[in-house]
């Protein structure tokens, strides 16, 4: 492997960093705006133009906040809890493909990471399930029982709904026949995108989602009128930015994933179909596709804040209820359905 390889690799990669600590700087001030329209307010209007700097002036708050550390807490612990949350969240996307371009001189240049890696799928299924041990350590090194209860929900709901989120992968690894998102993405626009194929998948995801990111109306670990905000109730400053940089970060990651898995990734609709009909459009197209994820995954977002705008709290035993007796048989009813379409149209691979 070349020098000029290594370099490409770490110039993306500390792109997609900065991408995303801008996304959910922004996707606060986003959630903020949408909020306050369903609630008839303005939301942030006073730090900058159309409240615009309110997420700087938060990030100036919080770095300047004193941090505090419980008498009887692990500190050790307690300091990397943060760390150990957010980190995941950040290197999810590695695998998330963002098409290939052209360059002067004939060169291909992958956009994405390692878009093309065989077991990009079970790569995400295995990163997504360790964040859970930053809540889990961030609420037992805390020393509160709140907090305990907090990261004891945590697990408790990672593992409920764990199962159906990695059954509602299976459909779309059935249609490509390979674990590789690029594979999943190029196979969409040949046969359509997944949602069509299995659409009980797909609701199955963004439900399940929702509840391994802790978004209402699965925002149990925190509940702040039980738990007094859980798991982080002891946290302050930066420490508490991490916590918060997690849950908006994994916002954008799950509407990346879905986005990918079920509506066709970086390609435009009827992509194929437009590129063969207006010859001219197969030079513009493939630098247009972080756009146009970038377009599906606000939309996504834009549902998970209606979400939450919407719906209360559920109860924690509905919350079980829903994981185990509803998500999870729904789940596998999706994988017997996919199956049962791809027969139907002669897909088998």
């Amino acid at each position: 492997m070349d020098l000029v390889t290594w370099i490409e690799w770490i110039v993306k990669a500390v792109i997609m960093i900065v991408v995303l600590l801008t996304g959910f700087a922004y996707t606060t001030y986003m959630e903020r705006k949408f909020l306050a329209r369903f609630q008839s307010r303005y939301g942030p209007n006073r730090a900058g133009p159309f409240g615009l700097l309110q997420p700087v002036a938060d990030g100036i708050k919080l770095v300047f906040k004193e941090e505090l550390v419980p008498a009887q807490a692990d500190k050790l612990i307690f300091t990397l809890a943060p760390m150990i949350t957010a980190i995941p969240a950040w290197i999810i996307l590695a695998v998330v493909p963002l098409g290939t371009v052209t360059l002067p001189g004939g060169r291909l240049l992958d956009l994405s990471i390692a878009g093309n890696l065989n077991v990009g799928i079970l790569y995400i299924a295995s990163i997504t399930s360790i964040s859970v041990y930053g809540i889990v350590l961030a609420g037992w090194s805390s020393n509160n029982k709140y907090a305990t209860m907090g990261g004891i929900r945590s697990t408790a709901q990672m593992i409920s709904y764990e199962l159906a989120l990695g059954l509602a992968f299976v459909g779309p690894v059935m249609l490509a026949g390979s674990m590789s998102l690029g594979q999943v993405v190029d196979t969409q626009s040949k046969i359509g995108w997944f949602v069509f194929w299995c659409p009980v998948g797909f609701v199955v995801y963004l439900i399940a989602a929702l509840a391994e990111i802790n978004r209402p109306p699965f925002d149990m670990p925190e509940a702040e009128q039980e738990l007094t905000a859980g798991y982080h109730v002891e946290y302050s400053g930066m420490k508490f930015a991490l916590f918060m940089l997690t849950e908006y970060t994994k916002m954008i990651v799950v509407s990346v994933i879905a986005a990918t898995l079920f509506l066709g990734g970086y390609q435009l609709p009827f992509q194929q179909f437009l590129v063969n009909t207006f010859p001219w459009l197969g030079q513009i197209v493939p630098w247009l596709g972080p756009l146009v994820l970038l377009v599906k995954v606000i939309i996504l977002m834009y549902g998970i804040i209606w979400v939450r705008a919407t719906l209360p709290r559920v109860r924690y035993d509905q919350l079980m209820a829903l994981g185990w007796k509803i998500l999870l048989p729904l789940a596998l009813f999706s994988v017997f359905l996919t199956a049962v379409f791809m027969f139907s149209f002669g897909l088998v691979h």
